[in-house]
């Protein structure tokens, strides 16, 4: 079972960046594609961006733009670089494969304030 875990996240001002990180213990590349997810208060999660084994990448329309999904297979991480900050993007931040095959891990609290 390969293990997740999330860092990165943070308190940040709308209009700022933040980059978040995603270390998993096995394979990333076992998986067809890999994905952020987030989770807001009182909302279910959502698949935020996407990264496919050969670096195909799409994301929620929301983020279009802002977002930039990205991995390193060698490291076994990917990451997501978030830019232009809105208050709207507050939530837990998770990675799983795009299809979550593996279990969750404690995610990476964002913050962004008005």
């Amino acid at each position: 079972q390969v293990q997740l875990v999330e860092s990165g996240g943070g308190l940040v001002q709308a209009g700022g960046s933040l980059r978040l990180s995603c270390a998993a213990s096995g394979s990333i590349s076992s998986v067809t594609a890999m994905g952020w997810f987030r989770q807001a208060p009182g909302k279910q999660r959502e698949l935020v961006a996407a990264i496919t084994r050969g670096g195909t990448t799409s994301y929620l329309n929301s983020v279009e733009g802002r977002f930039t999904i990205s991995r390193d297979n060698a490291k076994n991480t990917v990451y997501l670089q978030m830019n232009s900050l809105k208050p709207e993007d507050t939530a837990v931040y998770y990675c799983n494969a795009a299809i979550p095959v593996w279990g969750w891990g404690q995610g990476t609290q964002v913050t962004v304030s008005s």
